[in-house]
C-alpha cells in the first residue's frame, strides 16, 4: 500500500504560478491536486497562466539572459548549490507532498530529493572547473608560409532562454528543479518550467526554493518561472514563442513530436531535446542461464519489471529468452514472479488506462500467449502487472508488439539461436538501454556477445553487461539517450555531467582584442580554467602565447 502522512496545507503552498520567480494569479482558472491512491481531489487551487503570462515569462527570461550568462564559473556554481539547499530546507513538507501527489512510495521521494539536490551539485562542480566552456585557443602564426595563421579562440556560450517540461513519473528528479533545469542553469540558460499538473503542489515548492535562491544570488527575477496550462495550449504557446531558444522534454512519444514539429515549423527552428519512449531490449545467451542461472535471471527480471509499477523510461519491455529448456525454466519462473505480484499505484487515471489498453493488445495479438498475470491492487489505479511470450518471428514482423507499454508489462521474445539475433535487433526502433547477459567464460557467449554489441551501439545510448536498466545513476559517464524515437537527438544525454552541452553552443573569436575577450580566453586566465592551445592541454594560468592583438 501507498504511504500516507497528512499534514495541514502549508501556507506557503498557496498554489499560485511563479512569472518570473513573482507568485501570480492564475489568469485561466485553476486545477487541483488528484491524490492516484485514492482518486481524491484536494487543494490549495493551482492557478492556470494565460498567454500573456506566457508571454511576460519568456520575455523576462530572454531579459535576463545576458546579465545569467555573465556570471563568474564560481557565481553560477554558488547558484546552483544554493538551489540544492533551499529544496533540502523544504524538509518533510516536499516528500509528503509529493508522496499524496503520485502514490510513489516515501523511500522513492526521499531519494529522488537525494538525486535531484546530488545532480544540481554535480553540475556545480562541473561549472566551477569550467568543464562546459572548453577554451580552445590557436595563437597567431604571423611568420606561418604560404598564409600567416590568425588568433583563434574558442568557447562554449549558453544558446537562450529555455523551455522544460516537466515529467509525470519523475516529481523531482525530472520536473522543476530536475535534470533538464539544473543543465540548463548550469549552461547559464534561463528556464521556463512547465509544471506537470500531476503533481502541481510539489512542482510549486521546489520552483519556489529555486527562485529564493535566484534572488539570495543577486540573479534577475527571468531566471526562472513555474506554469500551469490546461491542455496543450501552454505547450504551443510555450514552444512557439520566438524567445525560447530550446526546448526539454520527457514524456510520450507523441508528446514530443508535437513539440519537435512545433518547433520545426517556426520562423527560427529550435532544438527540442526529448526523451520518449523505448522498450530496452534484454538480450540473454544461453550460457548465462546454464545451472541457477535461470532462477537468478528470471527473479531479478521481474523485480525490475515491477519495480515503481514498471513507470521506467528503462523499464525492460522486451527481453530475448532462448527457445530450449533452460529458456522454459527462465519463462516459467518469471512467469510464477509476475503471478504473484499485485498492482501498485500508478501515477495518474491516464496513465493507468493507457496501460490497461496496451496489455489489452498484447493479450489480443494473434501472435502472442499470456505467461501470467499478476493481481490488481485495491486502488482504483492499480492494475495488475502482465507477462506475455511471443516467438522471434511475430515479434519482428509487427511493429506494434515493440511499442512501449509504460507500466508493468513485459513480452518475452522467444528466440531460435544466438545467430538470428542481429537481424530482429537491427530491426528495432531507437532504445534507451540495450541489455546483455551472458556467461563471459564460456566461448561461444563471448563470441555471440561480441558479433552483438555493434548492433546494441547502433540501437541505444547505454548498453549494460550483465544487471537490468532500472536505474540510471547521476554520473559524468552516464547516457540517458539513444536513436529515435527513444530521443529526438541521440547525440545528447538528459543525465550525466554531459546534459548542460545540450543548451551550449561554440563561438570562435578571430584577432579579438584581449579587452574584448571573453574571460575565458584572455592572456591572465582570471577564471584559472583548464584550456587547450594548439590542441595540447595547457595549465591554468598559463595564458594563450598569442601574437600581437592590441
Amino acid at each position: 500500500m501507498t504511504e500516507h502522512t497528512t499534514h495541514p496545507e502549508h501556507p506557503v503552498l498557496d498554489g499560485r504560478p511563479l512569472v518570473a520567480g513573482r507568485p501570480v494569479e492564475g489568469a485561466a482558472g485553476t486545477l487541483l491536486a488528484v491524490d492516484p491512491a485514492t482518486g481524491e481531489e484536494f487543494g490549495p487551487p493551482v492557478g492556470l497562466v494565460d498567454a500573456a503570462q506566457i508571454e511576460e515569462a519568456t520575455r523576462a527570461a530572454e531579459e535576463a539572459f545576458d546579465a545569467f550568462r555573465s556570471q563568474t564559473p564560481a557565481e553560477r556554481s554558488a547558484f546552483l548549490r544554493r538551489i540544492a539547499n533551499e529544496i533540502e530546507a523544504l524538509g518533510e513538507e516536499l516528500v509528503d507532498r509529493a508522496v499524496r501527489e503520485t502514490g510513489l512510495p516515501r523511500a522513492r521521494i526521499e531519494g529522488e530529493r537525494a538525486r535531484t539536490t546530488g545532480q544540481l551539485r554535480m553540475f556545480a562542480g562541473i561549472v566551477e572547473r569550467g568543464d562546459a566552456l572548453q577554451p580552445r585557443i590557436d595563437p597567431a602564426l604571423p611568420d606561418r608560409t604560404p598564409l600567416p595563421r590568425p588568433d583563434l579562440r574558442l568557447v562554449h556560450i549558453p544558446i537562450g532562454p529555455v523551455a522544460v517540461f516537466g515529467a509525470s513519473n519523475f516529481p523531482l528528479a525530472f520536473s522543476t528543479a530536475g535534470g533538464d533545469t539544473a543543465s540548463a542553469l548550469a549552461a547559464g540558460c534561463p528556464v521556463v518550467v512547465k509544471g506537470h499538473n500531476a503533481h502541481p503542489g510539489t512542482a510549486l515548492l521546489v520552483g519556489r526554493a529555486v527562485a529564493a535562491a535566484a534572488a539570495a544570488s543577486g540573479l534577475p527575477p527571468g531566471v526562472f518561472s513555474v506554469l500551469f496550462g490546461e491542455g496543450n495550449g501552454i505547450g504551443r504557446d510555450l514552444v512557439s514563442d520566438p524567445r525560447i531558444k530550446a526546448v526539454a522534454f520527457t514524456g510520450s512519444r507523441a508528446g514530443g513530436r508535437a513539440l519537435m514539429d512545433i518547433a520545426a515549423a517556426r520562423p527560427e527552428p529550435v532544438p527540442v531535446f526529448a526523451e520518449m519512449s523505448s522498450v530496452n531490449p534484454v538480450v540473454i545467451l544461453p550460457g548465462a542461464l546454464a545451472g541457477e542461472g535461470a532462477t537468478e535471471l528470471a527473479d531479478a527480471y521481474v523485480a525490475s519489471l515491477t519495480l515503481g509499477s514498471g513507470q521506467f523510461c528503462t523499464n525492460p519491455g522486451a527481453v530475448f529468452v532462448p527457445s530450449g529448456p533452460d529458456g522454459d525454466r527462465f519463462v516459467a519462473r518469471a512467469a510464477e514472479g509476475v503471478a504473484r505480484t499485485a498492482g501498485r499505484t500508478m501515477l495518474t487515471s491516464g496513465i493507468a488506462a493507457a496501460f490497461g489498453r496496451g496489455v489489452d493488445a498484447l493479450e489480443g495479438h494473434p501472435g502472442t500467449e499470456t505467461a501470467a498475470r499478476g493481481e490488481a491492487g485495491p486502488g482504483p489505479n492499480d492494475p495488475a502487472p502482465a507477462l506475455f511470450t511471443v516467438d522471434q518471428a511475430d515479434f519482428t514482423a509487427d511493429p506494434r508488439l515493440q511499442e512501449e507499454v509504460f507500466g508493468a508489462a513485459g513480452l518475452l521474445v522467444r528466440s531460435p539461436s544466438p545467430e538470428s539475433l542481429a537481424e530482429a535487433l537491427e530491426g528495432m526502433e531507437g532504445q534507451l538501454t540495450a541489455t546483455l547477459h551472458a556467461d563471459a567464460e564460456d566461448p561461444d557467449d563471448l563470441a555471440a556477445a561480441r558479433a552483438l554489441l555493434p548492433v546494441l551501439e547502433r540501437r541505444a545510448g547505454r548498453v549494460l553487461f550483465g544487471g537490468w536498466p532500472t536505474g540510471v545513476e547521476v554520473a559524468h559517464a552516464m547516457v540517458h539517450g539513444g536513436p529515435y524515437p527513444a530521443t529526438s537527438d541521440s547525440r545528447g544525454t538528459s543525465v550525466g555531467g554531459l546534459a548542460l552541452h545540450r543548451f551550449l553552443r561554440p563561438v570562435s573569436y578571430q584577432g579579438m582584442p584581449e579587452a574584448l575577450l571573453p574571460p575565458a580566453l584572455r592572456e591572465d586566465d582570471p577564471w584559472g580554467l583548464d584550456r587547450r592551445i594548439d590542441g595540447v592541454p595547457a595549465a591554468p594560468g598559463s595564458g594563450g602565447t598569442g601574437g600581437d592583438r592590441r
